[in-house]
């Protein structure tokens, strides 16, 4: 079997016990992305050279036997929303061109300092905002699985090259759904942690009080393993929204046992909206983790319509601040010709920035406006709280949902034309972002060929109890990832 058909846990053994090098399964990975990134599109740069270096260093220690982690030497990706150093940095947008950060994301700092060598940075629709990776300006990204549909978005790079096998880890955001869509309609795993419990200093802040940085992967284990990596070093001073506490590591102590786990499917997220055959496969999912000894109880989340407006609103009005400081003069694309400091401001977004992030840009200045101020954005407040009332209430009678992941499976490129029609894919996900809970996808079937999510929304802090009972149907399903021929 080819290196980069293997899990990130096998490989991590296969390097302890010094049968292959790190660099040979840097070399798998590198020549998988060749034979199969002309297809893709997942990639905005590729670093193959900086790579083999970590890897020669990691194998360089490992043969002077010293201490180190699991993940050293093992390939990572990074999404192109989050501050790297050595890399560009451009959100997939003109307006950061080029760009290359002065300082690093603490995600990818504590990851880089075990040893894990980055192979590049990947696609997403521009500055994070949509949900196919079609907002771009650089390149469309494409489903391995189907090379004319969507991979979802915004994490659509990550989420195509660890479906394709070009790499086994990736760093991915998530704001209303970012990482958990793309995840769903490749067949990936992907986390979205409690907010605040991963740093987000050197994310590109689009909704501050939603955005969170996760892992993507082929499997729970490998997602376990990076997700204890990324919070291992506890909270960050660089952030004032991390949150201090002790972090158990997780991946050692997946048991994969459900008994006794009382899992709630809500029944709100298995209406009319949700494709008759995903609703199928997800609830098959579920009576699988009955028939290894959980509970299955129908909870109820009330306002459960509501709960895309109120996302669309807030995450808006947040991004619409957040983008403000992009405006041609303190860094950025500035437009060659203009009249005045004002003139200069216009012209540089107008040219610079794509028509979703000026959609959404204008659409959050106007709820947050005197006028519309107490209509809207003050509403969507108070809606906030009682989605977090409802939660609560559901999980006071289980110890998580499970819900699908999305509506429907992958669809075309090119299909959602609509901005509303195209809002409604995050459909599944909005809810634990308005919340600010742990939420888990992972593959649960398959479709016509495409891959079906499983979502798994938990408690606060209680990402152990999503990823063991993910590990638990993982391991009793033959729904996991398979390599797509491409």
């Amino acid at each position: 079997m080819e290196l980069y058909l293997k899990m990130g846990y096998e490989l991590s053994e296969l390097l302890a016990k010094k049968e292959v090098s790190a660099r040979e399964v840097t070399e798998s990975f590198l020549a998988r992305t060749d034979a199969v990134e002309g297809s893709l599109s997942a990639y905005l740069c590729r670093d193959a050279e900086g790579a083999l270096a970590v890897a020669d260093k990691v194998d360089a220690q490992r043969a002077e036997g010293a201490a180190l982690s699991p993940l050293a030497g093992l390939p990572l990706a990074v999404k192109d929303n989050i501050c790297t150093l050595s890399l560009p940095t451009t959100a997939a947008s003109k307006m950061l061109a080029g760009y290359v950060s002065p300082y690093e994301a603490t995600a990818v700092a504590r990851l880089r300092g075990l040893d894990m060598p980055i192979v590049g940075k990947t696609n997403l629709d521009e500055f994070g905002l949509g949900s196919t990776g079609e907002s771009s300006v650089a390149q469309v990204t494409k489903n391995p699985y189907d090379l004319t549909r969507t991979p979802g978005g915004s994490s659509s790079g990550s989420a195509a090259a660890v479906a394709a096998a070009t790499v086994p880890f990736a760093l991915g955001s998530d704001t209303g759904g970012g990482l958990r869509l793309p995840a769903a309609f490749t067949g990936t795993v992907a986390l979205k942690p409690t907010y605040g419990t991963v740093s987000r200093y050197g994310l590109i802040a689009v909704g501050s009080s939603f955005d969170q940085i996760g892992p993507m992967t082929r499997s729970v284990r490998d997602n376990a393993l990076l997700f204890d990596a990324l919070v291992a070093g506890g909270a960050d001073h660089m952030d004032g929204t991390s949150i201090p506490g002790e972090r158990t590591p997780i991946a050692p102590a997946l048991t994969g046992e459900v008994k006794g786990l009382r899992i709630g499917l809500p029944k709100q997220y298995f209406g009319a909206e949700i494709d008759p055959a995903v609703a199928a496969c997800v609830k098959a999912a579920a009576l699988g983790l009955e028939k290894l000894g959980a509970e299955l109880v129908e909870v109820d989340l009330p306002h459960f319509e509501l709960a895309l407006p109120t996302y669309r609103i807030l995450a808006d009005a947040e991004a619409s601040s957040n983008l403000a400081r992009f405006d041609g003069i303190r860094f950025g694309y500035r437009a060659a010709d203009y009249e005045d400091s004002i003139d200069l401001y216009f012209k540089s977004r107008g040219e610079a920035l794509g028509p979703e992030v000026r959609r959404r840009s204008l659409v959050g200045a106007a709820v947050l406006s005197n006028a519309r101020y107490d209509d809207y954005y003050k509403r969507a407040r108070l809606m906030r709280i009682r989605f977090t009332e409802a939660y609560t209430a559901a999980l006071a009678q289980c110890d998580l949902l499970l819900t699908p992941a999305a509506a429907t499976t992958a669809f075309k490129l090119g299909e959602k034309t609509d901005p509303l029609a195209l809002y409604q894919a995050d459909l599944c996900t909005v809810g634990a972002s308005l919340v600010g809970l742990p939420a888990l996808v992972l593959p649960c079937g398959s479709v016509e060929g495409l891959p079906v999510g499983l979502q798994l929304i938990g408690r606060r802090f209680e990402e152990a109890v999503l990823y063991n009972a993910g590990y638990a149907f993982e391991q009793s399903a033959a729904a996991g990832w398979t390599c797509p021929v491409l």
